[in-house]
């Protein structure tokens, strides 16, 4: 049998990378269909917004579970069973006709799409150590990236050829064809050695203990707001695209592929430098790019009125370039505090930003995205609010990521439980 370290990294970037395509699938394909969906549902502009918030709430809602489950079970096992729910709540989504049907199977989708990703990363480091984790993280990142890029392209692509039941359905073949590849190409990574039991209360108490911890925390923040001043655009793409900046259903590609471009560009220059240069001084270069980009996109806002191509997406392909320089670095480290429960911190730290995500998708913005200004200030402020979380981590650290920071003492070498 192939051990972990054995499995090329070439093919677990491809499956990993795939999995982790699921949440961005979910939501931009469906994008150039709101103002059809809507008609045809009976239903307004804000109640189509609903369709991401339940879907990021059940969504953020397993994410406490995936990685628990996976830690007991095994990954394998826990990443086959989401694809396939992932693929029958998909097709129950192509066959809803009203709005209530749609949201519940939405809910389904999200219940499982997180499998992908948040049990990715904990095969990672099962497989991967120190910068060659980084290196397979930055690679995840480049190819995970492509799918908001060309997500929206495709359900333009269907849009214009059937209905908006098709986006649907090729979201349920796209399950089927994951789920061939994972149990081709992915045999188990966590052994029953090391495999955690599953009880509630010491899940509860280990989960408080992860919260407890103010490092912990600190880089969970600071990777959720520095996310979040990207899916701010990306949650209200149907009204930057084609409200402010007054292009067509199938003209989304005009914002996500320039923005996703910038995140591939950063997931690679990362793996490039992983070994190379220190892991903070790279986090501090991404921050130096989403502060430069902010600045720049609250300027330019302010200046105009009515915002065009391609100055409008300049700061988001800059803010991503700069926020995939920090994500490998913080997530890594934050793996790395719990060794033996990479999965439950995976899943507490994936909750802490799918429900910020969910918050910002149908709170926010619809309260800030009908002003391009308005937008750039609000994005501003996750980013400063990043920034500056960053800054009291590493005032209050003795050790920094460079490039992976040790596990902490007090917290990495913690076994489980007698109830564990």
């Amino acid at each position: 049998m192939t051990s972990p370290q054995q499995i090329s990294r070439a093919r677990l970037a491809f499956i990993l990378g795939g999995l982790a395509m699921f949440g961005p699938f979910s939501i931009d394909t469906v994008f150039p269909a709101f103002v059809v969906m809507a008609g045809d549902l009976g239903v307004g502009k804000v109640a189509m917004q609903q369709t991401i918030s339940v879907y990021l709430f059940g969504y953020a809602a397993m994410s406490l579970f995936h990685g628990p489950i996976s830690d007991a079970i095994g990954r394998r096992k826990v990443l086959l069973a989401g694809i396939v729910l992932f693929t029958l709540a998909s097709i129950g989504a192509a066959l809803a006709t009203d709005m209530t049907t749609m949201l519940v199977y939405r809910a389904l989708q999200g219940l499982s799409a997180g499998v992908g990703l948040i049990v990715g990363r904990a095969v990672v480091r099962d497989c991967r150590d120190g910068d060659d984790a980084q290196r397979l993280m930055s690679q995840i990142s480049m190819i995970f990236g492509i799918a908001p890029a060309i997500a929206p392209v495709i359900g333009g692509l269907i849009l214009g050829w059937t209905d908006w039941h098709g986006i649907f359905w090729f979201l349920a073949l796209f399950g089927l064809v994951l789920f061939v590849l994972t149990a081709w190409g992915l045999p188990e990574t966590h052994p029953p050695g090391n495999r955690v039991p599953l009880h509630a209360v010491t899940l509860a108490r280990d989960y408080g203990r992860m919260l407890a911890n103010r490092r912990f925390r600190l880089l969970t923040l600071v990777g959720t707001l520095n996310f979040g001043a990207l899916f701010l655009y990306i949650a209200s793409a149907p009204a930057f695209v084609m409200d402010l900046l007054g292009l067509g259903e199938q003209d989304f590609v005009w914002f996500f592929a320039p923005t996703i471009g910038g995140m591939m560009l950063g997931a690679f220059f990362s793996g490039r430098a992983a070994g190379r240069m220190s892991g903070r001084r790279l986090v501090e270069w991404g921050f130096a790019c989403c502060g430069v980009a902010a600045a720049y996109n609250i300027g330019y806002n302010a200046l105009t009125d009515a915002p065009t191509l391609p100055w409008a997406v300049l700061p988001t392909a800059l803010g991503a370039f700069g926020i995939a320089l920090v994500f490998p670095i913080v997530t890594l480290a934050i793996l790395d505090m719990y060794p033996r429960q990479r999965g439950s911190a995976s899943s507490m730290q994936a909750f802490v930003s799918l429900m910020s995500n969910a918050l910002i998708a149908g709170v926010l913005s619809p309260l800030v995205s009908g002003s391009g200004l308005h937008l750039a200030l609000t994005a501003a402020a996750f980013t400063v609010g990043a920034f500056a979380l960053w800054r009291w981590y590493v005032s209050h650290s003795n050790r920094y990521p460079d490039p992976i920071p040790d596990p902490d003492p007090n917290i990495a070498r913690h076994e489980p439980t007698a109830e564990l």
